[in-house]
C-alpha cells in the first residue's frame, strides 16, 4: 500500500513540471520529459540505489507509466520486472598484504599507493604466494585485425602484466600497427574489462594492468576511488570471466620491475606494438597476495515492457536506459545528501518512457518493441549484463538496441554528437533522420575516452547486437543559442560539478527541446526498422562483426 501511494504521489508530482516553448520534436514532449525526471529525481526515491530504499518506489513509477501507455509486461513470470541477483565484494585496503619479489629481494606493496588489487570471485580469502609474472603486451587477441599478443603462452598459475589501451594507441606514423585499432579511437580491446576477461579465458591466475594516465584516460585517483568495493552479477562461471587477481600497478613500479628483470619498460612497450611480439617472463619476478574478502548478496530489478509485433513478433527493436543512481552520500552546502541522478540517467529513462508513449498512440509495428530500464549500471553495467546473459528475447534476432545515458538539457542544437560513430550501418539511418530535422550528426571528438564501452548498450553490443548510443557528456552540441562553445560549457559544467554528485538534480530552468529532438531521432529510426525487413550490420573492422555473423542463419 505504501509503495502504491508513493507511486500515485510521484505521478501527481509529474504534472507540475514546467513547460518550454515548442519547436518540432515529433511525438516526444519536452514537458513530459521534464515531468518524468522531476519524479525520478525526487528525494523520496533516495538516489535510486539498487536494493536501496528508493528502488520499490522507482519500480512502481516505471510500471505505472508503462501500464498507462498500454504496454505489456515482459519480465519474470508475466510481470514487469526481471530479478537481478547481485554480489558485492569488499576488500579492506588496511587488511591487505601484497609483495613483489624481484632480483632475490621482496618488497611489500601498499594497496591504493603502489597497487590497487581486488577479486570478483566468490571466495572468503585470496592467498597467492610468489606467482610468476609474465608480460603479455596489451593482452589482446583480435583475429579480424590479425593480432595476437599471446602466441600460445601458458598462463596457468601466473599473473599477466598488461598495458592499458590498444596496441596502436602510442604508435608512431610508419609503425605497422599504426591505425589498425583506430588510433586514438579506443576499441573494446583497450578496455580494462576486456583485458581481465581475456586473461580469465586463458586460465591466468591474475591480471595486473600498468596504469598510465593518457592510456587509461583517467588518473590514479580514479583507479583507487572504489576503496576496495566492487559489484558483479551472481555467476555460476565467475572463473571464466574474472581471474582470481584483478588490479592495477603504478607506472613507476612497473618501470622498476622491468629494470630488475633486465628489461627497459619503454623499449618493451615499443616491442609490444609489433605483430611479432611474444610474451616474456619477467625473470625472477613474482607477486604475492593475502587478503580477506567480504561478500554481500542482494537482489535488484530490471523493468521490461513490450509492444508485440504484428507479423514478426520474434524480432525485436529495443530502447533502453538505466534507472539506478548513486543513492546518498556526503551532504552539499545545503545539507542535501541525495545524489538525485536527474541527468544521469533520469533523462534517459524519461526518453524510454516517451518513446513508449509515442508508439502506443500509433499502429502496432511489424516487429516487437522492447523497453528495458536497467538496474546497477553505475556498478558496472550489471543490470544490462544480466539481461544479456538471461535475455527475455533472443539476442540473435534483436534488430537493434538504442540506449540513452545522459541526454543534454541545454536546448535545441544543430547536431547530435554521436559516441561510437562509424561502427555500424545504423549511423546512416540516424544521419538520414537528423537531416529531416535539418540537423547533422557530429562524430565524437574524443574517442580516446572510450565512452562507447561505458554504457549499457555495450552488454548486448559485445554479443553482436548493433547499437546506437546517446551520451550527452561526450562533447558539447552546436546549440542554437551560443553554438559549440555554449554546448561545451554545458558539458564541462555538468561533468566537473554535478556528474554523480548531489547537484545532478531536476531544474525548472532546463530547456529540453533539444533533448526531445535527440530522442525523436531514436524513435524515428526505431520505427522504420520495426516496420521493415532490414537487419543493421556492424561495419567492416568492428570487433563485434564476427560475433554477429555467427548467428546470421537465424535472421531471414
Amino acid at each position: 500500500m505504501r509503495i502504491a501511494l508513493l507511486a500515485a504521489a510521484l505521478t501527481a508530482l509529474a504534472v507540475s513540471a514546467s513547460a518550454q516553448p515548442k519547436i518540432d520534436t515529433g511525438p516526444i514532449s519536452p514537458q513530459r520529459l521534464s515531468a518524468d525526471v522531476k519524479v525520478l529525481a525526487d528525494a523520496r526515491l533516495a538516489g535510486r540505489a539498487p536494493g536501496g530504499p528508493g528502488e520499490a518506489g522507482t519500480l512502481a513509477y516505471l510500471e505505472a507509466q508503462f501500464k498507462a501507455a498500454g504496454l505489456k509486461p515482459a519480465g519474470d513470470a508475466g510481470g514487469w520486472t526481471q530479478a537481478v541477483p547481485l554480489i558485492r565484494f569488499r576488500v579492506d585496503p588496511a587488511a591487505t598484504r601484497f609483495a613483489l619479489t624481484s632480483s632475490g629481494r621482496t618488497r611489500p606493496l601498499a594497496e591504493t599507493k603502489d597497487v590497487m588489487v581486488w577479486t570478483q570471485r566468490p571466495v572468503s580469502r585470496v592467498q597467492v604466494e610468489k606467482a610468476p609474472l609474465v608480460f603479455v603486451g596489451y593482452g589482446v587477441t583480435a583475429p579480424e585485425r590479425g593480432w595476437d599478443d599471446f602466441k600460445g603462452v601458458d598462463l596457468k598459475g601466473k599473473i599477466a602484466v598488461v598495458l592499458i589501451n590498444d596496441p596502436d594507441f602510442e604508435a608512431k606514423p610508419g609503425e605497422p600497427v599504426a591505425g589498425k585499432f583506430g588510433g586514438l579511437a579506443a576499441t573494446y580491446y583497450g578496455r580494462w574489462i576486456y583485458k581481465f576477461e581475456e586473461i580469465a579465458r586463458r586460465g591466468g591466475l591474475g591480471c595486473i594492468i600498468v596504469h598510465e594516465t593518457a592510456g587509461a584516460a583517467y588518473p590514479w585517483s580514479t583507479v583507487v576511488a572504489s576503496n576496495g568495493d566492487s559489484y558483479d552479477v551472481v555467476r555460476t562461471d565467475a572463473d571464466k570471466v574474472h581471474p582470481l587477481i584483478q588490479g592495477w600497478m603504478q607506472r613507476d613500479l612497473a618501470v622498476q620491475l622491468f629494470k630488475q628483470a633486465g628489461l627497459d619498460f619503454e623499449a618493451e612497450k615499443v616491442r609490444a606494438r609489433t605483430y611479432g611480439f611474444r610474451p616474456v617472463a619477467l625473470k625472477g619476478a613474482s607477486f604475492s597476495a593475502d587478503f580477506p574478502v567480504k561478500t554481500d548478496r542482494l537482489t535488484s530489478h530490471n523493468v521490461l515492457a513490450e509492444i508485440p509485433g504484428t507479423t514478426h513478433p520474434d524480432e525485436t527493436v529495443t530502447f533502453a536506459a538505466h534507472w539506478d543512481a548513486f543513492g546518498q552520500g556526503p551532504p552539499d552546502a545545503s545539507g542535501d545528501t541525495v545524489r538525485h541522478g536527474a541527468i544521469d540517467d533520469g533523462m534517459g529513462v524519461a526518453g524510454v518512457l516517451e518513446i513508449a508513449r509515442a508508439f502506443s498512440h500509433g499502429p502496432r509495428p511489424q516487429r516487437t518493441l522492447v523497453f528495458g530500464v536497467w538496474t546497477a549500471e553505475e556498478r558496472g553495467l550489471l543490470g544490462s549484463e544480466y539481461y544479456a546473459t538471461h535475455p527475455k528475447f533472443p539476442l540473435a534476432t534483436s534488430v537493434a538496441n538504442f540506449t540513452m545515458d545522459v541526454v543534454q538539457t541545454a536546448g535545441p542544437s544543430r547536431d547530435l554528437v554521436l559516441v561510437g560513430n562509424g561502427k555500424s550501418s545504423l549511423d546512416k539511418d540516424l544521419a538520414a533522420a537528423a537531416a529531416k530535422q535539418h540537423r547533422t550528426i557530429t562524430p565524437d571528438p574524443h574517442p580516446e575516452k572510450a565512452l562507447f564501452y561505458r554504457a549499457d548498450h555495450f552488454s548486448v553490443a559485445k554479443r553482436g547486437v548493433p547499437t546506437e548510443l546517446i551520451m550527452g557528456m561526450a562533447a558539447g552540441p552546436d546549440l542554437l543559442a551560443g553554438g559549440r562553445a555554449a554546448g561545451d560549457k554545458w558539458v564541462n559544467d555538468y561533468t566537473t560539478r554535478c556528474y554523480h554528485q548531489v547537484c545532478d538534480n531536476w531544474s525548472a530552468a532546463w530547456d529540453l527541446r533539444g533533448a526531445a529532438q535527440d530522442i525523436d531521432l531514436f524513435y524515428e529510426v526505431g520505427k522504420a526498422l520495426a516496420n521493415s525487413r532490414e537487419w543493421p550490420t556492424w561495419n567492416a573492422g568492428s570487433e563485434f562483426k564476427a560475433v554477429r555473423e555467427k548467428t546470421a542463419a537465424l535472421r531471414k
